[in-house]
């Protein structure tokens, strides 16, 4: 296991100071449920929530077609 700690910091300290600085961002919107909500809200309107079922429900059956015994 301690050569898997020591390849893991090998690997840390060879990244770009840019890619360390983009796991510690800056949080501009700090309310979740509502990006989330407004996220839902036009999954809804657009229509996409009616592709995701009838593409539930061609892959269910195809599913069951395709099944052998």
């Amino acid at each position: 296991m301690n050569h898997y700690s020591d390849l893991i910091s090998q690997l840390y300290w060879q990244l770009p100071v840019n890619l360390t600085a983009l796991v510690a961002q800056t949080i501009t919107d700090p309310d979740l449920m509502g990006q989330m909500q407004k996220s839902w809200n036009h999954f809804i309107q657009t229509g996409q929530v009616w592709a995701l079922l009838i593409g539930l429900v061609i892959g269910y059956m195809i599913r069951n077609l395709t099944s052998y015994g």
